[in-house]
């Protein structure tokens, strides 16, 4: 009767470690699956990072082109009244 008692304790010992085992293996899985989601947000900052960067650009752009246009209109008026003016 001891031995059967003593290979039931042992044999609830081993399941119980068995399913402690198991369980935290599950977990460790578990963390592990958020990683791929974390790839998506990353590609999704780089598209927001790329679409700033050609806002940025188009926008320095049009400021070149508007300075531009400013000085030619600073050129044109001072061509103006160097030209002596003909009656």
């Amino acid at each position: 009767m001891k031995k059967m008692l003593k290979l039931l304790v042992v044999a609830l010992i081993t399941l119980t470690f068995a399913g402690v085992s198991f369980a935290q293996a599950t977990k460790e899985e578990k963390k592990a699956t958020p990683a791929s989601p974390a790839v998506e947000k990353s590609e999704k900052v780089e598209k927001k990072v790329e679409a700033k960067e050609k806002k940025a650009s188009k926008a320095k752009a049009k400021a070149k082109v508007k300075a531009k246009k400013a000085d030619e209109k600073k050129a044109d008026e001072k061509k103006a009244e160097k030209k002596p003016e003909t009656k």
